[in-house]
């Protein structure tokens, strides 16, 4: 949690959100309270990756399908998230640029992805928090991605309210969905330097 210049003890907004410095860090409001975002060579790189094999798979799909990361928004009930990647339907991106708005809805998304940062109170929150907060948003498909000790991608469906596990892939096999569009890649291509 962190204060906000004129702020210092909280609860925030999403003003007070929108008021922080550009100093290369990235922030979440949650319950009127802000959480920084760990970030690393290693869980950036990953989410890049999984943004390029994202939009490789949607393109190769033919799939209306825009794939996004950072600085965009997704609204849930506790508040503003900040997911490392992320697909929405190509008009919705459209409709979002048209607003000038960065912020996206549960319905709008397709699927949402976390690098999970290791040993952390952001894992906790990736595993735990948001599971619940992007399912009661309705966000059809979630992924966890990890990378210790190798990269390995947790799929997640929406069902009756709540999230099931589908498919678990570990670097070495093969993640093969159909759904939100046909995607096939092994999760080791998480880890590579190209």
């Amino acid at each position: 949690m962190v204060g906000t210049p004129g702020r210092a003890h909280g609860p925030y907004t999403l003003y007070d959100l929108d008021a922080l410095p550009e100093e290369g860090r990235r922030y979440e409001l949650a319950d009127g309270w802000l959480h920084e975002l760990p970030g690393d060579l290693w869980h950036d790189h990953a989410a890049e990756q999984l943004k390029t094999v994202l939009k490789d798979a949607a393109r190769q799909a033919d799939a209306d399908v825009h794939i996004a990361g950072a600085p965009q928004d997704v609204t849930t009930p506790a508040g503003i998230r900040k997911p490392d990647v992320f697909a929405v339907g190509r008009d919705v991106a459209r409709a979002a640029l048209e607003r000038r708005t960065r912020t996206y809805y549960g319905p709008d998304l397709l699927l949402v992805a976390e690098v999970v940062t290791p040993r952390t109170v952001n894992e906790q929150i990736d595993r735990v928090r948001k599971v619940d907060e992007y399912a009661a948003t309705g966000i059809p498909h979630y992924w966890l991605v990890d990378l210790e000790p190798r990269p390995t991608v947790t799929m997640l469906e929406l069902e009756d309210g709540g999230y099931r596990v589908t498919g678990k892939a570990r670097s070495g096999e093969t993640v093969t969905l159909d759904r939100p569009f046909a995607i096939e890649f092994d999760p080791s291509r998480l880890s590579e330097m190209e």
